[in-house]
């Protein structure tokens, strides 16, 4: 059955348009959004995420993504998917692979953003054969805590996220007045200026903000697991990646560090390493157009 194209709508309308499927695996029920036809992109949102920022990955690193068959999972202890079905990094990569063979498909291109990194990695590395391409955006690759003076506020989100009227009113915000919050996301006044004022960056980071504050109690779980798995890498097997890989990273992200990004370049000699100048953790789109051609000569290439 051809699958429906929505390449043509505005971009919040292309996520509401979309309807994620769940599949029972051996390790248990994974959500996921299939979209599109073509050469296949695995996209891995990060933390506060789901099938539907996984689209927002997508949608913001192709120019044109309309040739290209999309995958979005919501990875474990987001939105549709239990976090029991893989806890660790290792255990989301297998469960990526054993999607990816029950959809019979051969190989595939991978992008990550944020917390999805780890397992974009393990991925990478348990699953070569499967792996075209890995592309790594503001990814967490090394050890990565909560600094000790945002621990009681990050704890604090988690309790308040439990309460129906505190989601509601974060999803409101969220949908109707996202400029605070993304505001506090890009550091620099007139890079936000410019972000929100072009006519493909704007759209795409008001719907990422407006996907971050909804359904925050099925984000939760998730969030709390990825804090923890980055707290507790000691040493991801980066240099085991066989597959071309393309880093890309903001300078001055806030938080994921720079160094992050430095160690992958480090560790394996022939990765590209894209920095962006300025950049904070919101760098893919505020730095849309750098971002999209290094995708695409990565992808090209093959």
């Amino acid at each position: 059955m051809r699958k429906r194209s929505i390449a043509v709508l505005p971009v919040q309308a292309r996520l509401d348009a979309v309807r994620p499927r769940s599949v029972d695996l051996p390790a248990g029920r994974l959500e996921y959004a299939d979209v599109g036809e073509g050469e296949v992109l695995l996209a891995l949102h990060g933390a506060l995420g789901g099938w539907d920022q996984a689209l927002l990955l997508a949608m913001a690193g192709l120019s044109d993504w309309s040739s290209r068959r999309i995958l979005a999972p919501s990875r474990p202890g987001y939105l549709g998917t239990p976090l029991e079905t893989a806890v660790t990094p290792e255990a989301q990569a297998d469960l990526l692979a054993a999607l990816i063979d029950r959809l019979g498909i051969d190989t595939v291109d991978v992008i990550a953003v944020s917390g999805g990194g780890p397992a974009a990695i393990q991925f990478a590395v348990r699953h070569p054969g499967k792996c075209r391409a890995l592309i790594l955006v503001s990814c967490c690759t090394g050890t990565l805590a909560v600094p000790p003076e945002y621990r009681a506020r990050f704890d604090s989100m988690v309790r308040m996220a439990r309460h129906a009227p505190v989601r509601w009113l974060m999803a409101a915000i969220g949908r109707f007045a996202p400029g605070p919050a993304i505001r506090q996301s890009i550091g620099d006044d007139a890079l936000c200026r410019r972000t929100l004022a072009d006519p493909q960056a704007g759209p795409l980071i008001r719907a990422l903000q407006r996907s971050t504050m909804s359904r925050l109690d099925r984000r939760m779980p998730g969030l709390v697991n990825d804090t923890a798995n980055c707290a507790a890498i000691d040493r991801l097997p980066i240099d085991r990646v066989a597959a071309p890989v393309l880093v890309i990273h903001g300078t001055s992200d806030r938080v994921v560090p720079f160094s992050h990004a430095r160690e992958v370049r480090d560790r394996l000699e022939r990765a590209e390493l894209l920095a962006l100048p300025g950049g904070d953790h919101v760098a893919l789109f505020t730095h849309l157009v750098a971002v999209r051609e290094a995708i695409g000569r990565t992808l090209e290439g093959c």
